[in-house]
């Protein structure tokens, strides 16, 4: 797919850019805004753009450079919010597209928040707890100018976890002179982070699962789920669809993918995966095949791994009835249609991985306020806040005649370009 909206494509030629999906989704709702149409380019422009050198000294005592990105899509309902990402294939294409999926989920789930994406193209498998450490705090340096717990507030995302957050936070409050456990989300308990944060996304992509089930007549229990991604989403939404007795037939991570058609033991398995970095070697599962994983009879396919994952071959392909997605920007725009055309139920992103952002949102609140929520209150207010979301997405999509994409892409888009429309352009 090439990228007619931008020039900033560093991606391989034969990976579908991420920032021409959005575009294209964008594209795809206009029709439904009515006069608020007339403001749609506001979605297709990033509101800020910063590209960083991140210099280091490595433990060997060389001096690395690494390139890294903070993009703020949109500020009209509120702060930029949106994660860190650590991994190779970073680029400013990526973290362009994540920033305004980000702007439409948190309007989406009617969360106070603009969309945000931050990134450093490394693998952090390759570097020391040191160099990692480095490697974050000379990136939240770079990128100080532009968050701030009222400004724009990071995450974690895809290679990052609460220890870099811890390290983030420090780093921002040493620079401005106290400390500010609100400028990042997904901390430690210790450190202000919330109860329930880690396991949010993977709690959040079950919840949607269940609800789209329901409506759809398939149950959970009983139900065979494919997972691509066993990290923090894939993971931990295996395990709870374990636990409400799905049957997990076929995981895959990095190093290739396993089935087990009687169900696999997910505690097991996520034992095995910590221990050993990678579910190869699992004794519970058989290996298969990339190509046969896609073809896997199911119920629930849930992508959880990198954007672009559902191609249009792959859609032609599986075999499932609902395919929840966990990563962001998993199913590109024409990979859509085809599972629509084979009556596949999509949930999209934007609404299915909506659970860690949620949670960050209660964190934010409670850092402010120096109260704190139990972890029943969380996953309560967690449960509340995504199924009213869901059934706002599902009457609409109903109402409309138009799939659960758009839907979601309607919603959010009428309260960012009403907030843009009501706040006007200055000066």
């Amino acid at each position: 797919m090439t990228n007619k909206h931008s020039s900033l494509s560093y991606l391989d030629p034969g990976r579908p850019e991420p920032w021409a999906s959005f575009i294209e989704q964008i594209d795809r709702v206009a029709p439904h805004l009515g006069s608020l149409s007339h403001w749609i380019e506001t979605l297709k422009h990033p509101k800020r753009i910063l590209v960083v050198d991140v210099p280091i000294v490595r433990d060997d005592g060389t001096i690395a450079h690494y390139e890294g990105y903070r993009v703020q899509h949109n500020l009209s309902r509120g702060p930029g919010k949106g994660g860190v990402r650590f991994h190779p294939a970073v680029t400013l294409n990526e973290v362009m597209a994540l920033s305004g999926w980000m702007t439409i989920k948190n309007a989406a789930l009617g969360l106070p928040f603009g969309g945000a994406k931050g990134g450093v193209r490394i693998d952090p498998r390759l570097f020391s707890a040191n160099e990692l450490e480095r490697i974050t705090r000379r990136y939240t340096s770079e990128i100080g100018i532009v968050i701030g717990p009222d400004k724009d507030i990071p995450a974690p995302d895809v290679g990052t976890d609460q220890q870099t957050m811890a390290w983030m936070m420090d780093t921002y409050s040493m620079n401005v002179g106290h400390t500010a456990s609100g400028v990042v989300t997904g901390k430690p308990i210790a450190l202000g982070g919330s109860l329930g944060r880690q396991e949010a996304t993977g709690r959040g992509v079950y919840i949607v699962a269940r609800e789209a089930g329901i409506r759809a007549g398939i149950p959970i229990s009983g139900a065979r789920v494919v997972v691509q991604g066993f990290g923090n989403v894939g993971g931990i939404a295996a395990r709870i669809f374990r636990e409400h007795g799905a049957k997990v037939i076929a995981l895959q991570d990095a190093e290739g993918a396993i089935v087990n058609p009687a169900g696999i033991d997910i505690p097991a398995a996520l034992a095995h995966a910590a221990a050993h970095g990678s579910l190869s070697g699992f004794f519970g599962a058989e290996p298969i095949g990339a190509d046969d994983f896609w073809q896997l009879e199911c119920e629930y396919f849930v992508p959880a791994a990198l954007e672009g994952q559902v191609t249009p071959q792959r859609a032609q392909a599986m075999r499932t009835r609902i395919v929840v997605e966990g990563a962001n920007g998993p199913t590109t725009p024409a990979a859509d249609d085809i599972l629509r055309e084979r009556d596949i139920l999509a949930i999209p992103d934007v609404l299915a991985n909506a659970g860690g952002v949620t949670v960050s949102y209660f964190e934010w609140v409670q850092d402010f306020s120096s109260f704190f929520w139990s972890e029943e209150e969380i996953n309560i207010r967690l449960e509340s806040i995504m199924t009213k979301a869901f059934e706002a997405v599902w009457r609409t999509a109903l109402e409309r005649q138009v799939s659960i994409r758009t839907a979601a892409f309607i919603i959010a888009c009428q309260r960012i370009l009403a907030a843009r429309e009501q706040r006007g352009l200055y000066p």
